[in-house]
């Protein structure tokens, strides 16, 4: 594949657009049942819907659809390019079949295209990929997206960038971004997203940080090719050299070398979890002093990962399948690994500590702007509280439940419906202090009213509920 010059990028992007190649021009074309049937890789729906031979038809089956689509209806719809030259398609006796994926995006009232390889996989025909793919828009890197911390920042890196996507996202908030991957073909692709959507990217070749040595960024954001394997690297995109989490353990223990004072660090991570261990003290020897925080939202035995993975790389149904499996599980069992945990790692590069957690419930989306408060909350919270005046979180809501007629209820529960979406067992004291908690009152006299209308101690009511007023600011129940 060859550069795109400026000539050919505004050729595609006016056919994209005169098409009305966009999220929203696909969803109105498919309509809602196929573009549904589509987004499971399943294709007949959307043949049916696109079979008028205009360009915006063409673009679908080609590029989507991955169909055989006659080259004259694609010399139409690209009137000005050589599709084949630049290597997007090849053509053979009247026909064309895309050798690439360029697929519109949309997030943020933006709209983009990105260029990757095909997609796997459509009409549940899964051949085995080639070991330099070039992954696509995936979940994982859209949880990414929606977990990045929403700053606006001098330099920010895009580790491991595949197609470009973290690099798209980061663009309209940084001055400059630097794209790194291991994989040549990835930096190919990822040069063509950023020009065909007119980004300015600095685009290295090289491993983690080998090709930023000595440079610092206030933010770095990783998907890196984080599955735990014996480190054959078959597919580039999810594996490396490294054994094991080592690749993920690496990103996190070099970040702060790589970072501004006060940048932040955001990766997707897979992590062992080892017999005889716990996995938040394994991440805790990586993050060191930093403030940091871990959240598993995910983990699977050795087997559940291992099919999972076998899978994803086509190999299910294959003769190579059962020898995969078989040594891939003993490999795992060799390394005292009883479990895989997912999930994401922030650091944030000042003095501080690992706070690591399970939470596999339904998060907001995006989720970054609560990581950002949440860690702010964290390292600004004062040692003492009482002086602080609190207000209730717009979004907290309070239920209860308990026999009818009963004095007290048996249940109170405090929930948030923005962020994490977290809850929090309140007992009718501490239900009382939120309620309590308008602005007007410091907690120090809110809890000493407790104190009084119970009979009790100060010093009793303040050891017993300080510590669960510092959990429910941290969380955002309330606000300071």
């Amino acid at each position: 594949m060859s550069e795109l010059t400026g000539i050919e990028v505004d050729a595609l992007r006016q056919a994209f657009t005169a098409a009305g190649y966009t999220v929203v021009g696909v969803a109105d074309r498919l309509g809602a049942q196929a573009n549904g049937a589509l987004a499971r890789n399943e294709t007949t729906l959307a043949g049916r819907r696109t079979d008028s031979g205009d360009a915006l038809d063409t673009m679908i089956r080609l590029f989507l659809l991955q169909s055989v689509v006659p080259e004259s209806l694609v010399a139409q719809a690209f009137p000005d390019l050589d599709l084949v030259a630049l290597g997007i398609i090849s053509a053979y006796d009247g026909e064309a079949r895309a050798i690439l994926d360029i697929r519109p995006y949309a997030e943020d009232d933006r709209e983009w295209w990105v260029v990757a390889d095909l997609t796997p996989g459509l009409d549940g025909h899964r051949a085995p990929m080639r070991s330099d793919y070039v992954l696509g828009i995936a979940p994982a890197s859209l949880s990414l997206i929606h977990l990045t911390v929403p700053i606006k920042a001098e330099r920010a890196l895009d580790i491991g960038t595949g197609c470009g996507i973290q690099s798209l996202h980061l663009a309209d908030r940084v001055n400059q971004v630097v794209a790194t991957d291991v994989n040549p073909r990835a930096l190919q692709l990822a040069r063509w997203t950023a020009a065909l959507n007119r980004v300015d990217l600095d685009v290295r070749e090289g491993s983690l940080f080998e090709p930023v040595r000595d440079e610092r960024f206030d933010l770095i954001v990783s998907n890196p090719p984080y599955v735990i394997s014996p480190g054959d690297g078959r597919l580039t995109y999810r594996e490396t050299g490294f054994a094991g989490d080592s690749v993920v353990e690496q990103v996190v223990r070099q970040a702060p070398y790589h970072l501004t004072e006060g940048g932040w660090c955001q990766l997707l991570a897979n992590w062992t979890c080892v017999r005889g261990e716990d996995w938040r003290d394994r991440i805790a020897g990586w993050t060191g002093d930093r403030s940091a925080w871990a959240v598993q939202r995910e983990q699977l035995d050795p087997s559940e990962y291992v099919e999972l993975w076998l899978r994803d790389a086509g190999l299910h149904g294959t003769s190579e399948y059962t020898a995969r499996y078989d040594a891939w599980l003993r490999w795992l069992d060799d390394q005292g690994v009883e479990a895989i945990g997912m999930g994401w790692i922030t650091l944030h590069n000042v003095e501080g500590t690992l706070e690591a957690e399970e939470w596999p419930y339904e998060i907001e989306r995006p989720i970054g702007p609560h990581v950002l408060r949440r860690f702010e909350r964290a390292e600004g919270l004062p040692d003492d509280l009482t002086g602080l005046h609190l207000v209730v979180a717009d979004d907290v809501i309070q239920k209860t439940s308990g026999q009818p007629g009963a004095e007290d209820p048996a249940s109170i529960v405090l929930r948030r419906q923005r962020g994490m979406r977290r809850a929090e067992q309140a007992d009718t004291v501490l239900a009382g202090f939120v309620g309590a908690c308008d602005g007007d009152l410091t907690v120090g006299q809110i809890l000493a009213a407790l104190a009084d209308l119970l009979d009790r101690p100060l010093e009793d009511v303040l050891r017993d509920y300080l510590p669960q007023v510092r959990r429910l600011v941290l969380e955002g129940f309330l606000n300071y």
